[in-house]
């Protein structure tokens, strides 16, 4: 199986309304975005890291990285209502990649190892045009009006035994820029869902994600000791 090189996508903003400054906040010794970016330049799949940041700090911090190519956000794509898609758009204008995986850096639990996996997987197949993470939950859910989204209310069964419901997690997803041209959505027309564990899944979107993810880091490093 031939794999070809993989751009990734990392877009950070310096301002975060939640979690101040959570892109380069400190996490277990080192700015937090530095954690997903050792995670993706361990992988031999991937061969540049793409940045698009608005903040010189995030910019200068990349540095550390040889693989990372940083640029600084144009005024257009400025804000906190600016969509990812625009900004895919804008970074794959910035390679001639063929292929991309786009991140996030508040995943700092994501390992190389569940990036080389997913790489394997999507280029092993050809069903299907993207790939995206996502979580395996069995719990009972309900619609507005009461009823059974993934059961039968009137039939109690143990959740174990539920059927498996996938949700989104948005740590990664992996497309073509073929596809991303055809459909405008990172997720293709026809995507491939990749199961990871729910803690490696872990995302800071408010400050009790964040020491969550500390939490979790901490016990990481702690039992590879």
């Amino acid at each position: 199986m031939e794999i070809p090189k993989i751009t990734a996508l990392v877009p950070m903003k310096g301002h975060s309304e939640r979690v101040p400054h959570k892109n380069i906040r400190p996490l277990v010794g080192k700015p937090a975005f530095h954690w997903v970016m050792e995670a993706l330049s361990a992988s031999p799949y991937i061969s540049e890291i793409l940045v698009n940041t608005d903040s010189d700090e995030i910019f200068e911090s990349t540095k550390a990285f040889p693989k990372i190519k940083a640029f600084m956000r144009p005024d257009f794509l400025l804000g906190d209502m600016v969509s990812i898609q625009p900004l895919i758009e804008y970074d794959i204008e910035q390679t001639d990649a063929s292929y991309f995986l786009q991140t996030h850096s508040t995943n700092p639990l994501l390992t190389t190892e569940t990036i080389n996996a997913s790489i394997e997987a999507f280029f092993a197949q050809t069903e299907h045009d993207a790939l995206f993470s996502v979580t395996e939950t069995k719990q009972r859910f309900y619609w507005p009006d009461g009823s059974g989204v993934n059961h039968d209310p009137k039939k109690l069964i143990r959740t174990q035994d539920l059927e498996p419901i996938y949700h989104e997690n948005s740590c990664f997803y992996i497309f073509s820029r073929e596809t991303n041209y055809k459909i405008k959505n990172r997720l293709g027309s026809n995507p491939m869902m990749f199961p990871i564990e729910r803690l490696e899944a872990a995302d800071m979107d408010d400050m009790e994600d964040f020491y969550w993810a500390e939490f979790l880091l901490q016990r990481r490093l702690a039992n590879a000791e």
